[in-house]
């Protein structure tokens, strides 16, 4: 008695659009909804860290800039 596995249909142009719109803190509720049902949530995890990863690299890229001068 195993329930069948859906598979979630989304692309990763999709994630990184749903990542990016969520750091910046602009979401609609209908959208947060759509991605909750078509995401893959390991996806979002792995967009999300490389989204920190970039994000933190740009600020000391930026500070190492400022101070260099």
């Amino acid at each position: 008695m195993t329930t069948p596995v859906t598979q979630r249909k989304g692309s990763l142009w999709r994630t990184i659009k749903a990542v990016s719109w969520s750091f910046v803190g602009l979401r609609t509720r209908g959208d947060y909804e759509k991605d909750v049902q078509q995401l893959n949530p390991v996806h979002i995890v792995v967009v999300g860290l490389v989204g920190v990863l970039v994000f933190v690299g740009g600020l000391i890229l930026l500070a190492t800039w400022v101070v260099g001068k």
